[in-house]
């Protein structure tokens, strides 16, 4: 039996173990698995090892190289489930295992992606809102791009800026200017914004306030927190909130909206 330096005891190596084994649990046991390239097949082995104890320890991460550089996403395992967060000009962390961030985002499924933003206010993470995106859009597929931030810009660190209709139905609240974080700012990624969107009505509605559509704000987005009346129905939706929604709810009533942070983001990947 082996005890590494945090004082944890690893699993003893077996004589009859062979020598590439035998060294391989040596590497595990001391941290020095070498910086390798990990697949997509790796990733659905999620919860077996020695992937599961990589990603919980943070030390896979998928990449993106462009004329600048390189940049990295954090990919993360919470209660089974796999979520890519933003790509970051960040160092990327030391016997990481990286995998390509074009073949991460090509298992999403554009028409039923599933989203999150992090909210937090007064020095704290307060909870994940989680947005499926559906159907696929160019609204929905913008919305992909800037929580992926494959464009170099995200909504990470983003405010949320006002609140429609405070108190009563059809209470909203927007937000997403990744540019001058302000409400003047979000110009649109994508050259044609137009489509076949749906209309809604009922709280947990994820749409477009901007007019016309792609326009120089056509990046933010609103957040409906309760119920129209009489039929009233918001248009340009394009996803709708399936858990979280009790923390949108929060948010609009903290006293100071452009206090609340989108302190993380990204998507969830379905493997």
């Amino acid at each position: 039996m082996t005890t590494t330096e945090t004082g944890a005891t690893a699993d003893p190596v077996h004589l009859g173990d062979s020598d590439s084994s035998i060294m391989t649990k040596v590497k595990e046991i001391t941290g020095e698995i070498p910086q390798k390239e990990i697949t997509v097949e790796d990733l659905r082995r999620r919860m077996r090892e020695p992937v599961k104890s990589l990603v919980e320890a943070g030390r896979v991460v998928a990449v993106q190289e462009d004329q600048d550089g390189r940049r990295s996403a954090r990919i993360s395992l919470q209660d089974g489930q796999l979520y890519l967060h933003p790509l970051l000009r960040q160092p990327t962390p030391a016997h990481a295992h990286t995998i390509q961030e074009s073949d991460v985002v090509g298992v999403l499924d554009p028409s039923c992606t599933l989203a999150f933003l992090d909210l937090g206010w007064a020095g704290s993470t307060r909870g994940r809102v989680t947005i499926r995106l559906t159907p696929d859009t160019p609204l929905a597929r913008q919305f992909v791009l800037l929580c992926t931030g494959q464009r170099g810009h995200t909504y990470r660190n983003t405010k949320l800026l006002e609140v429609g209709y405070k108190g009563q139905p059809g209470e909203c609240v927007v937000g997403g200017d990744y540019e001058s974080n302000d409400g003047k700012g979000g110009a649109p990624l994508l050259p044609d914004l137009q489509g076949q969107y749906r209309q809604s009505g009922q709280a947990g509605a994820v749409w477009s306030w901007c007019w016309p559509l792609g326009g120089p704000t056509s990046a933010q987005f609103t957040i409906t927190t309760r119920d129209h009346r009489g039929g009233r129905q918001w248009s340009r939706v394009f996803g709708d909130v399936v858990s979280g929604l009790d923390v949108v709810r929060a948010a609009v009533n903290h006293s100071d909206i452009t206090e609340v942070t989108v302190v993380d983001c990204g998507v969830v990947l379905p493997l």
